[in-house]
């Protein structure tokens, strides 16, 4: 919910900075522009970052570590594990 609600915020500053453009009101429209671009490219990129739960374990190869957490959204406890070569990590809920 939080997220949809800064990505909407983002992108009406991103939408008031392009008909400030147009407008030719450059200076503080610009940078209510860029403000909500950055916004909303860090909200997109946020789901890269921060990757999903898996149901299984993700293969050979991989090591459980001792770390452990609750998942917010869900309540079911999840395990981190590692790729060793690439220090990749998933996280698997238990």
């Amino acid at each position: 919910m939080l997220r949809g609600i800064l990505l909407g915020l983002g992108g009406l500053a991103l939408l008031c900075g392009l008909v400030g453009i147009a407008a030719g009101v450059l200076s503080p429209m610009v940078t209510f522009g860029i403000w909500g671009a950055i916004l909303v490219l860090l909200i997109l990129c946020e789901r890269v970052v921060y990757k999903r739960t898996l149901k299984a374990r993700p293969g050979p190869g991989w090591q459980r570590t001792t770390e452990r957490f609750v998942d917010e959204k869900t309540g079911e406890p999840v395990t981190v594990y590692i790729e060793p070569a690439t220090g990749e990590r998933a996280y698997v809920r238990e």
